[in-house]
């Protein structure tokens, strides 16, 4: 009597998977590269069941929008301070910084992305080298809870001069370094508008904000971030749930829907308002005002067949500069919330997750 054939058992074909996958995390040099190859998320990226987008975002009718604040309006300052106190977050329109530069600062993010990994891994960051500049992915990080949030980026110093190290800025595309000098010179100007808005709606001076951050010596640091189409969105984040260490941030989204904000404890997307750009609050600014603003919490959900990008500028005070309450907002009915302290030492304890 013949003797039947049998196909795989149903755990070998699970063990021959969960080889499958291993092995492609173990080739894979970034995300990008890896959702190419993956038919299910590799359960690193499996983000626990209260953290879940699918579990965690608001689906209630009509939601709440974040404030979009038109900055040739005569009530721009206020609507920016009632946001910041209220969201921590706003967008900005007819904030002065043009089309074409937007635009080209996108081309040049979008074809680095599209180049070969090979080209990318050039101006890898490696900090064990002194590299703390250039491209990474998450890859090779663990979040909150050990889990991996799903996104490569790029990111260097685009301002001061003193700050800018070029050799991790790539010299493909072409027009790269051009593009982001241009977009730089306009944040500049932005984000002095935006500091002499906010400042005086605290009943301060004009430009003690700025004085606050360190004046013409603020650091401005522009990323890419780039979140390839995922096997399983509903599962995964593209950052965690975190504030800026910035005093503020100047996020340029593309049109894929994916930046979330956590107020009265729900999760909301951010609409995308074509032409905007959004004002993230950072923690020196809620340090600087007393708490009068806000730092916005807020997170990244990704895509099941579309990739999104975003081009965020970080503006911080230079690493030595001290950042506290500012003296004029500090009473005895309100008295310091926050200790001052040099930018790279409040740095250092948050990334290490030490007390302030």
């Amino acid at each position: 009597m013949r003797a039947c054939s049998r196909g795989p058992s149903r755990l070998t074909t699970q063990a021959d998977a969960r080889g499958d996958r291993a092995g492609i995390m173990a080739a894979a040099q970034s995300v990008q590269a890896l959702a190419s190859s993956l038919g299910a998320l590799p359960p690193e990226f499996v983000w626990p069941e209260h953290e879940q987008p699918r579990a965690t975002t608001f689906r209630g009718a009509a939601p709440p929008q974040i404030p979009v604040v038109d900055m040739s309006s005569p009530d721009a300052g206020r609507r920016m301070a009632e946001a910041a106190a209220e969201w921590g977050i706003f967008q900005v329109v007819g904030h002065g910084v043009p089309a074409e530069a937007v635009a080209e600062l996108q081309r040049v993010g979008r074809e680095f992305f599209a180049l070969p990994l090979e080209e990318k891994q050039r101006y890898a960051m490696d900090p064990a080298e002194g590299r703390t500049e250039g491209y990474g992915s998450t890859l090779r990080r663990r979040g909150l809870e050990g889990k991996k949030a799903w996104a490569d980026f790029l990111f260097h110093n685009v301002a001061p001069p003193a700050a800018v190290n070029h050799a991790a800025w790539p010299v493909n595309p072409r027009g790269y370094r051009e593009a982001n000098e241009a977009y730089c010179g306009h944040m500049q100007r932005l984000t002095r508008e935006l500091f002499e808005l906010l400042s005086t709606e605290l009943g301060l001076e004009v430009g003690a904000m700025a004085e606050a951050f360190g004046g013409d010596d603020v650091v401005l640091l522009q990323k890419i971030n780039f979140y390839p189409p995922c096997p399983q969105p509903e599962l995964a984040l593209g950052l965690a749930p975190h504030t800026d260490l910035s005093t503020l941030t100047v996020l340029l989204p593309n049109e894929v829907q994916g930046l979330q904000v956590f107020k009265d404890g729900h999760w909301y997307n951010v609409e995308y308002v074509p032409g905007g750009l959004i004002i993230h609050i950072g923690d020196q600014i809620e340090i600087m005002s007393n708490g009068r603003y806000k730092a916005v919490l807020h997170r990244t959900t990704v895509s099941r067949e579309k990739t999104r990008m975003s081009w965020p500028v970080f503006v911080e005070p230079p690493p030595e500069h001290v950042v506290g309450p500012h003296p004029q907002l500090v009473t005895d009915e309100f008295p310091a919330k926050y200790k001052a302290k040099k930018f790279n030492d409040y740095k250092y304890c948050k990334i290490n997750k030490l007390p302030q």
